[in-house]
């Protein structure tokens, strides 16, 4: 075998050196670039295995929740709060708005004036049944209201004297008060028939038997009972007899009225 000559071994070895470091090179630059391409794609894209998965923050919820609380109050009927009382106004509840208050109305109403006798002292009958014969000037006929009226005057404010008995008082009674009288019941003084209590009313010219005062025949003019039971009631009497006294309310038995004569217009 012949040997080669030396040059041309060193330029054949250098020639072999420089392909295995072109294949080298270019082999890294490969590995390289397939490295870069791995890193960009695990920036993209999470591993399933992720320990700590990433928080998605979306506002797309909560834009659709605002509209979603807008649509339904505004397409829901609102409940309105009634009360009992008529003096609350029922508002729809919009928001903090409250019921308006409304004050209760206040009817103007006259004043009761009451009766300036009420309030005097008398001597001829008990301040106890002054109220029993206001009562009998206002919840009586026309008639009777004018009789018993104008006897109320007669006897407190006037204290009239008229000249004779009991039946001339009550005369002048019913003629200052302009009114006629009819007979209603007529029986006799030892015979009757006697009335019950429930035939006589105010106002009415009574003729009775005096048990208070030895059974005697007398007249008066009635109030009004103070004890319908028992027959006991408020008259107006008048003795006359030249005492020179005012006729005096007074309370009699009326168990036995055997004449009733009623005012009438």
């Amino acid at each position: 075998m012949s040997r080669l000559p030396i040059s041309l071994v060193t330029a054949s070895c250098s020639l072999l050196l420089f392909t295995f470091g072109s294949i080298g090179s270019a082999y890294a630059d490969s590995m390289s670039a397939l490295i870069a391409q791995k890193s960009v794609q695990s920036n993209y894209s999470s591993p399933s295995y992720s320990v700590v998965p990433s928080a998605k923050v979306s506002t797309r919820s909560t834009i659709q929740r605002a509209g979603t609380y807008r649509s339904n109050t505004a397409t829901q009927p609102i409940i309105s709060t009634r009360y009992s009382t008529a003096n609350v106004i029922n508002t729809p509840s919009y928001g903090t708005q409250q019921p308006a208050y409304r004050y209760p109305s206040v009817q103007n109403q006259a004043p009761v004036v009451l009766p300036a006798f009420l309030s005097g002292n008398y001597d001829n009958v008990d301040n106890e049944y002054l109220p029993l014969l206001s009562s009998a000037e206002t919840q009586s006929s026309l008639a009777a209201r004018e009789v018993v009226s104008m006897a109320r005057k007669m006897a407190l404010n006037e204290r009239t004297i008229i000249k004779g008995g009991c039946w001339d008082y009550l005369n002048a009674v019913f003629n200052r008060a302009g009114v006629s009288r009819d007979t209603i019941h007529k029986g006799t003084y030892s015979q009757g028939p006697y009335a019950h209590s429930d035939e006589i009313e105010v106002g009415d010219w009574l003729y009775y038997i005096n048990h208070g005062y030895n059974r005697v025949e007398h007249s008066g003019l009635f109030v009004g009972w103070v004890d319908e039971a028992s027959k006991q009631a408020l008259i107006l009497s008048y003795a006359g007899e030249n005492r020179r006294e005012p006729a005096r309310y007074r309370v009699y038995d009326l168990s036995n009225v055997y004449q009733i004569m009623r005012p009438s217009v």
